[in-house]
Order: structure tokens, then sequence, then C-alpha cells
């Protein structure tokens, strides 16, 4: 079956599920593997597909997990070479493995039989539940129910109504930053150290009235940023474990560290082995890997005694169906280079003197974005993760739709809750005029299913309007809310 008819992996799991007891299946050299028990399915997003599952193998049974995947090739496009979460896999079964490859390996250097289910399906149950599957992608991926009638409103009220949403959005994120905000000062005022200590916001936080001479303190706006471009580096996937390592390896540590000619490589050893991604690595290493390590090892050794906090765990990274180029290694090493110049070039200082001085507005936007797009070195330039090198070197740590990302979800916002707590609300205005302006490079197919329902495709790359389509898929169509949306009012009156 060609690539044209790829079917959602949920239907090979229904496959899976589905078979008898003791079903005999074959590996391509002709080894007979019985399915003792398919295991049960992962209702989490991390880790193999099927959990617990027993296999017989000759005469020695294996328990353990299950891994599907589409195709052959899948195990190492979907980065399971390399994640520690599938060591425990005993089976890989795949529907198509056309190079007749009869093995993968886990990180752990373990090799484990790749076996084909293709014969066991037939076409009737192939379209049925393609067909099911179809159906609930299209509740995921921004379809939106009023598609066939949504063109009856006016243009006028469908433009209009998706900058409302995109300023809207762009508030709420202004808001939750400044909530963080003040837990940070917070926390700094109460001598809380964040995270080692479990707290809760106490009645005396929610009643304190917050003013801005309450945030004087450069380190507590600095740890801000700092948490919030993590969560931008971490994507969807990672960005939970890219915040908390933000604030395990705060501003408070990183500053304990002195200024020397390898403070940059400090930050980035400091990182991984606080974030949990030195653990676990594969049996044998390249040269590069060694040398690499026992320098990140060195660093580490000098810099630990100012640590007191506790560490993240390897298992709690994301690596499955990402990039290679956004794997959270790669990103990390992205960070410590913008940490660096957080940290000693003035970060915070330099991009509100742009906002100040630079007058045009699109010449502000690519002279602040160009600031967040860093290009690879060193070690990272040419691996993954450690102990994989890469096929081809990689160009950048943090691209330009990447730095995209960040100026809208995180630069901007974060700015205008600056300047409006300092009292400059010209400035504020100016950050917000930037936000209505900007253009992005960075598209998903939910702005583009919203646009083509709408019929407002000349706006997928203008900003607000493109954040305006998420929110309007994501806070009313995907929940229901048609009336109470402008557009479903007049369409659906």
């Amino acid at each position: 079956m060609g690539s044209e008819s790829k079917f959602h992996e949920g239907f090979l799991y229904e496959v899976w599920q589905k078979l008898d007891h003791n079903t005999i299946l074959e590996t391509i050299n002709g080894e007979e593997i019985a399915v003792l028990d398919c295991g049960a399915l992962n209702q989490d997003s991390a880790g193999p597909d099927f959990k617990n599952a027993r296999i017989r193998i000759g005469n020695l049974t294996y328990v353990g997990d299950i891994e599907i995947d589409y195709d052959y090739s899948d195990w190492k496009l979907h980065g399971h070479n390399i994640d520690n979460k599938y060591n425990s896999v005993i089976l890989h079964v795949t529907f198509e493995n056309k190079n007749n490859h009869g093995y993968v390996y886990t990180r752990s250097g373990r090799k484990i039989p790749s076996v084909t289910i293709a014969n066991l399906i037939n076409s009737d149950e192939i379209k049925k539940i393609k067909e099911t599957h179809s159906e609930e992608k299209n509740d995921i991926s921004g379809i939106l129910k009023c598609s066939a009638v949504a063109e009856n409103a006016p243009i006028e009220l469908r433009n209009s109504h998706l900058y409302k949403l995109g300023i809207e959005r762009f508030n709420k994120k202004c808001n939750k930053i400044y909530e963080r905000l003040k837990e940070i000062q917070f926390l700094k005022d109460a001598g809380i150290k964040e995270p080692v200590i479990t707290y809760d916001l106490t009645e005396e936080f929610q009643k304190r009235e917050f003013h801005h001479k309450d945030f004087h303190s450069k380190e507590v706006w600095m740890q801000l940023l700092y948490e919030l471009l993590f969560e931008a580096l971490g994507y969807s996937k990672n960005k939970n474990p890219m915040t908390s390592l933000a604030r395990k390896a705060d501003i408070g540590f990183l500053k304990k560290i002195e200024k020397d000619g390898v403070v940059l490589q400090k930050y980035e050893s400091a990182l991984l082995h606080i974030s949990g991604l030195t653990g676990a690595l594969p049996k044998e290493l390249d040269k590069d890997t060694k040398e690499y390590l026992e320098a990140a090892e060195l660093h580490w050794n000098s810099i630990k005694p100012f640590y007191d906090g506790d560490y993240l765990d390897n298992n709690q990274w994301q690596f499955f169906r990402i990039r290679p180029q956004n794997f959270p290694t790669v990103r990390i090493a992205g960070g410590a280079r913008i940490l660096y110049q957080l940290l000693h070039n003035d970060l915070i200082g330099i991009i509100t003197k742009k906002i100040k001085e630079i007058r045009n507005l699109g010449v502000l936007v690519n002279s602040v974005r160009s600031l967040f797009v860093i290009k690879s070195d060193g070690y990272w330039k040419s691996h993954y993760v450690l102990g994989e090198r890469a096929s081809t070197d990689i160009k950048y740590f943090v691209g330009a739709s990447r730095a995209d990302e960040i100026m809208i979800n995180v630069i901007l916002p974060y700015f205008a809750v600056y300047f409006k707590i300092y009292g400059h609300e010209q400035l504020t205005d100016k950050v917000v005029k930037t936000y209505g302006i900007y253009e992005q490079r960075a598209e998903n197919q939910i702005i583009h299913n919203v646009a083509d329902a709408l019929g407002v495709q000349s706006k997928v790359k203008k900003t607000v309007y493109a954040q305006g389509m998420i929110d309007l898929f994501r806070n009313y169509c995907s929940k229901n809310k048609c009336l109470e949306c402008e557009i479903g009012k007049v369409v659906f009156e």
C-alpha cells in the first residue's frame, strides 16, 4: 500500500487487539512468535502503545511492551531507538516493511523482533476503520461545523470577529504572564525556593495587591522570561519539562556560576544534568560523545556544589513523533545560548531599547526576531541526542519559524506586561500594534482549515487573525459553542 493510502495507527491497534489467543506471527527470518496476551492499550501519550503484553518465542515467554508503527522505518523516524521509554518493548509490529528488516534496536542496544500484520487485514476492514478515524481526525484538525454555510456571514463580520478573538488571545497570554510574575515575586519575598518545596499560594497571596514598585528585582523579570522562553522551546510535547527545568535550574543558581571562557558550556552541562537526559546512555559511544561527556562532567562537578535542587527523570521527555531538530536535547542547547544573552548581554535591555527607538514596526519585528534565531555550533551541531550522530549537520538550534512563535507567544505579551506595569502606555500600545501587523512564517493545519471554511485564506500569515482562528476553533467550534460565536449566531439563526 502506498503512502497516499496510509491510515491512522489506531486502526492497527484495533487489529492487534482482535488477535486470537495464541495467534502465530512470523518474522522476516521465519521465526514464529505466539501472542499470548496483546497487552493493555497505553492511554498516555508517552511510551509504547501496549503495556504488559506476553509473547512466546521458541520455548521462552517474554513480558513487556508492544510498539505498533505503520512502517518499519517509523521506529527510528519517531525516535524510539533513542528513547528510554521504549527499552521495555519486546515486539515491534508494523503494517509495512518494504526492505524486510527483521529487527529494531532499543536505546539500550537490545535487539527486538519486528513483524508485519498486513496479512491479517482485509480490504473491508481497512475501508470501514479508515472512515471512522477520518471522522475522528476532523474533530481535532480544525474542521468547522459551519463549513458549508460560514460564507453566508458577511466577510466584514468574519474578519472582525477573528481580529477580536486574536486580540483576546493576546490579552489572555498577557494575563497569564502577569499572574506568573506575581507568583515569582511572592515566592521571592517569602523566601521559598521553587520547586524544591511544594507550595500552595496562600490566602495572603490571593489578597495581596501588587504595584509596579513590587517588581523592582531584575532577577524576577529574568526568571519570568527564562521560563517563558523554555516553555516555547519545548513545543506542546516538552513544554512542561522545559518549564520545570527553568524553575529548577533557576536564575539564582545560574548567577552563581562564574563567568569565564566556558560559562556557556557550563550552562549547557548544568541543564543537561538537571534534565536527566545524561542518564541511560547507549553502550557504544563515538569519540565526539566521549569527549563531550568528559568535558560536561568536569563542568558539572565544578558547579554542582551550588545546586541544591532536585532533578528531572529522563522518562519525562518526549521524543516520539518529534522531528529530530526539535528534540529537547537540541532545544536545550539553543536555550543555553539564549540564557547566556539573558544573563551576560542584557537581553531584556536590548529588546527594550529596540522597542523604544525603532519606529518602523516591520523593522522592529525583524530586529527583535533575529535575536532568537540561534545557529548551531559545537557537539550539538552534529548530534540529536547523546551518542547518536545526525545524518546531516543541524543548521539551527532555533530557526526562523520557532523564533516567530517566540515573538508571538513570549516576547510581545511579555513586553506588553512589562511596559504596562511601569506606566509606559505608549510603549504598550506600540507592542500591541506590532502584534497587529505581525506576519508569521509558521502555520498549522487548524489555521488552514478554519481559513478555508471561512473563506479568509489571505489572512493565514497575519498573526492576529491566525491566532483568532486558533481561538475560534479551540474555544468555540471544538466545544460546540456555535451559538456563542458571532459567526455562528448569523449562519445558524
